[in-house]
């Protein structure tokens, strides 16, 4: 299993890496002319689209059904899933609320935008209304929605409330309609994961085209602003939000806990891989952390599977810096939409390659264009790197508190054994 994520996803990630320092190189030297690799940067991303919105229905269908199986682990099912869904929305709103502050995205003219990306998004309407927001949420249709493709907050909505559905079946029912919604998640996965084999070419040609036509200084001051966003909101979240967590909810001193888990954070620093990293993450929790063997066996797999903070802190910041970019006011509406999307698809990223392919249905939420999202691509690495680290803190944090639950609970059920 490591042999193949090294020969895959490590080369793939080297690859793109060249490819974003070819196409900038091909980029300056033809200006204008690069434009002439854009239809192959546009058929790149219309194979992500293809697959994106039935791959993040199925896969939340298929992650609704299995969290819904948590109840019977009572107490700590329910108490695990709120801890994640919490943290996760409390990342997003941090991502939009730096996103506003540093403004990443902001300071380019629309005219050198325009001579980017195309700006047929421009005549938008009128933004709804919070009603009409929320209204919007629940299809009328879901077969006509997920057909239109535009609307995923809908999308994610029936997708949930249908993956609970299937969770309640029993026997033989429940089995074959998972099964089935496991099968498609396997097979679009399969999908995307052949059409990340042509993510060089795309982005080669993507960054040349973007390069040739926005310039080098500008491309890499926005994406440093963004960084510099990224690195801050991680770390506000990592020893900010997690480490109170602990302090609050557990009997581990955040000192402790932040001491011990360093090693953890670093090796998924270097695998950018929740799963990869999780066996290291298991002997530091259960052996340094005291955590038991009951706990981290349930709560950080699950983690590993839906707890994607440091993921949805880089989907706020990106769709601010895309709305900023594209010079597009978000609302109230809009900041739900992304919350929304942000927080309930982290439960559909499990095994999905390409963390940033969400990043599409999130923009897509917010009515804001997709096209200028290739840009990031060739850095993606980099970002992964660094939210991969903060998604496993989060887990660990998880286990600990958890685990100072279930103590107190079972001290307290032995005491009124024995009384």
């Amino acid at each position: 299993m490591p042999k193949k994520e090294k020969g895959l996803l490590s080369n793939l990630g080297f690859w793109i890496i060249i490819s974003m320092i070819l196409g900038i190189i091909v980029g300056l030297k033809m200006g204008k002319e690069a434009a002439m690799f854009a239809p192959l940067g546009d058929i790149f991303m219309q194979l992500i689209k293809m697959v994106v919105i039935p791959l993040v229905a199925a896969s939340i269908v298929s992650g609704a059904a299995s969290i819904g199986d948590s109840k019977s682990a009572g107490k700590m099912g329910i108490s695990t899933f709120a801890y994640y869904l919490a943290t996760t929305a409390i990342a997003v709103s941090l991502g939009l609320i730096f996103g506003e502050l540093v403004k990443p995205g902001a300071g380019i003219p629309k005219e050198t935008v325009q001579s980017m990306f195309s700006l047929e998004y421009a005549d938008k309407g009128t933004i709804p209304g919070f009603w009409e927001t929320i209204k919007g949420i629940i299809p009328v249709n879901p077969f006509a929605t997920l057909a239109d493709g535009n609307n995923i907050l809908a999308i994610l909505f029936f997708s949930l409330f249908f993956g609970f559905g299937v969770s309640s079946l029993k026997g033989e029912n429940k089995k074959i309609v998972l099964g089935f919604f496991n099968g498609v998640t396997d097979a679009l996965v399969f999908v995307i994961t052949k059409v990340m084999y042509v993510a060089p070419l795309g982005v080669f040609a993507l960054m040349a085209d973007a390069t040739g036509n926005f310039g080098w200084k500008i491309i890499g001051m926005l994406l440093g602003k963004l960084l510099v966003a990224n690195i801050i909101v991680l770390l506000i979240h990592a020893y900010g939000v997690y480490g109170t967590a602990v302090k609050l909810f557990s009997n581990v001193s955040p000192l402790k806990f932040f001491k011990k888990i360093y090693k953890a954070q670093l090796f998924a620093l270097s695998t950018a891989s929740s799963m990869a990293t999780l066996p290291l993450n298991k002997e530091i929790c259960e052996e340094e952390l005291g955590v038991s063997n009951e706990t981290t066996s349930f709560v950080l797999p699950l983690g590993a599977t839906i707890n994607m903070d440091g993921n949805a802190i880089y989907y706020a910041l990106a769709t601010c810096f895309f709305a900023q970019l594209f010079g597009i006011d978000l609302g109230m509406p809009q900041y739900i939409a992304i919350i929304f999307t942000a927080t309930i698809g982290s439960i559909g990223q499990a095994g999905v390659p390409g963390p940033s392919l969400l990043v599409v249905a999130v923009l897509i939420a917010a009515g804001i264009p997709t096209e200028g999202l290739p840009i990031l691509f060739g850095v993606d690495r980099i970002f992964d790197m660094m939210r991969t680290s903060v998604n496993i803190v989060g887990d660990a944090s998880c286990a600990v508190i958890i685990d100072g639950i279930r103590k107190k609970d079972d001290i307290k059920i032995e005491n009124s054994a024995n009384a």
